[in-house]
């Protein structure tokens, strides 16, 4: 029964669970946000385009709507102030999932970060350090599987494009199925996925069964992004809204562990045993994390999923379930959710009436469940025009990133080496030349140099100033990327130059991957989260499943036109991010 309800086919969450916690509406101000801080509560306006016909009315008011720019209200603790401060905005044309959206919201605000919400951070990190841990891994073992298989250097490229294939099934899969089955299932499995075929791949005899065993386990750390931002993002609060994007500091920690350990076993042992051992090492560790996950973490389901489905008393359920995880109190009750919200909305029984769950078998959920997953996950997302444009131009610049970042980072190990010696006849690297102790170590360094990226991206995101936030210091840092991918070829002619180059787009393209990661889930409502993020990180791993294809063919040198490519597309997706009609800095998440 524990190990179904991990899997959320079994226990319901009920409010008896988590006894304490509960405190009258009227006493809710000895324990709000203000209470903790010492500073007067406010809640925040949020402005949006009501419609599509309001998009050409006054252009300095749409741009400061757009921008989310925030008018305070004081909170009053009553159905009355409640009521009044869940309207703010939209002129109080908001709907009866978006106020209880946003009484949850304030719910876990005042409740704050906790020892549950860092818990979270770390195994929600789980998820990106394994997501560059097992990406650099597949690049670094590419010449050991050219050397043992005798696949040519080119060839042997097709092993990433195996690896982007099992991406871009998880990105998508996982990501729809989290907004139907919900976070917990994806959360639980996508690390045993990719510990298990991880290993299998170790012992494969064949290139053939190497590149299907990295498919298989690129399905399942392919949903690790997408969903384990969703889900951290329905549990903070607006508050400490930035430690999404310090989330991505995770993602160098993975790469740096995978090229010291890729280091130390390639270097140190026999062509056809460095590799296996390496990424035998990789995926015990993974599987440790999966293990900390399932069997030591208790995870609450969303409370906007089960809000969404109409499973009401549970979300309120999984709020005092945080409360009580932090050993902190809550006001919020499901009467209170109904009554905030039924101002507007007089459909009797709509809400209040008890909700009915299914208790039948397991099977049967699950067909239950596959019958409602259709396309139609995707259709709102483009209900209206701000947020259709806001979702193409993400989209774009998902799949620009997901073919320019690889064209020049999985393959940076054999740019390094060939400025340090090992070069063959033809002046190019080879993928069977053993990669030298000075490669490894820039290589490293490189690493090491995202990691600031990552600290300095979580100061920037809520800068007031109007040239940082979300969309500004995306922005910025998308160029920057791209004129030192520029640099790169232009002058990177030496190994301190490509050093140098290296470690500053390492820099830039951590600040601009960890704002991405968050800014995208922030633009989506709760209940297509999980799949507009999917898409996103889908069309990501499609694209970056072709650039090993070009990188194989393209004319000349094999090192300078990726380089080139690379930067342009970076280029376009800077040109996209400016053209981003929303910006979600201090906004409310639904």
């Amino acid at each position: 029964m524990r190990i179904s309800w991990r899997l959320g086919l079994g226990r319901v969450e009920s409010v008896d669970y988590y006894a304490g916690v509960l405190v009258p509406l009227e006493e809710a101000h000895l324990h709000s946000h203000s209470a903790r801080t010492g500073r007067v509560e406010f809640e925040a306006r949020d402005f949006e385009l009501d419609d599509d016909d309001e998009a050409g009315a006054g252009k300095a008011r749409g741009d400061e709507e757009r921008e989310g720019m925030l008018e305070m209200d004081a909170a009053e603790y009553s159905i009355d102030g409640l009521r009044k401060a869940m309207r703010d905005g939209r002129r109080g044309q908001w709907t009866e999932y978006e106020i209880k959206s946003k009484l949850i919201n304030k719910a876990i605000q005042d409740i704050g970060m906790g020892t549950y919400n860092w818990q979270l951070f770390v195994l929600c990190g789980f998820g990106w350090f394994a997501d560059n841990l097992w990406l650099q891994g597949v690049s670094l073992t590419l010449p050991s599987l050219s050397a043992e298989f005798g696949i040519d250097e080119k060839t042997v490229r097709y092993t990433t494009s195996a690896c982007f294939v099992g991406l871009s099934a998880g990105s998508f899969l996982w990501g729809i199925g989290s907004d139907f089955f919900g976070r917990r299932i994806a959360f639980n499995l996508t690390l045993l996925i990719t510990s298990v075929f991880g290993v299998m791949s170790a012992y494969a005899q064949t290139w053939g069964g190497v590149c299907f065993f990295f498919a298989a386990f690129g399905f399942g750390v392919g949903g690790n992004l997408p969903v384990d931002g969703a889900l951290f993002l329905e549990f903070l609060p607006d508050a400490s809204s930035s430690l999404l994007t310090l989330l991505s500091v995770w993602w160098p920690i993975g790469q740096l562990v995978s090229s010291l350990a890729a280091w130390y076993f390639i270097a140190n042992w026999p062509v056809d045993q460095g590799w296996r051992y390496f990424i035998v090492t990789i995926g015990i560790a993974t599987f440790a994390m999966f293990i900390f996950r399932f069997f030591v973490f208790h995870l609450l389901e969303s409370p906007k999923f089960l809000l969404n489905k109409g499973r009401q008393s549970e979300a309120v359920a999984v709020i005092h379930g945080l409360a009580y995880k932090n050993g902190c109190k809550t006001w919020l009750t499901s009467d209170i959710l109904d009554e905030v919200a039924a101002e507007d909305y007089q459909r009797a029984g709509s809400s209040s009436t008890p909700q009915q769950f299914n208790t039948s078998s397991t099977k049967s959920v699950l067909m239950t469940k596959l019958k409602g997953f259709s396309a139609d996950r995707i259709r709102p997302l483009f209900q209206n025009k701000t947020l259709g444009l806001a979702t193409a131009l993400v989209w774009f610049c998902w799949a620009s990133i997901g073919m320019g970042y690889p064209l020049f980072n999985a393959f940076l190990p054999q740019y390094f080496a060939r400025t340090n010696g090992n070069k063959g006849d033809s002046g190019m690297q080879s993928e069977t030349s053993p990669i030298s102790s000075e490669t490894y170590r820039n290589y490293a360094i490189t690493s090491i140099m995202g990691v600031p990226g990552s600290l300095l991206a979580a100061y920037l995101v809520d800068h007031p100033s109007p040239f940082l936030g979300r969309r500004g210091t995306l922005a910025s840092s998308t160029l920057l990327s791209a004129i030192f991918l520029f640099f790169f070829v232009l002058f990177g002619t030496t190994p301190t130059a490509q050093l140098f180059f290296s470690c500053v787009e390492a820099f830039s393209q951590n600040i601009m991957y960890g704002v991405l990661y968050a800014f995208t889930p922030e633009l989506f409502p709760a209940p297509v989260r999980g799949a507009g993020s999917g898409m996103a990180s889908f069309l990501n791993r499609v694209t970056g499943l072709m650039a090993p294809l070009l990188a194989a063919n393209m004319p000349g040198d094999g090192a300078s036109t990726p380089i080139y490519l690379s930067a342009v597309l970076i280029l376009a997706a800077f040109v996209a991010m400016c053209l981003i009609p929303i910006e979600t800095r201090g906004a409310q998440r639904l």
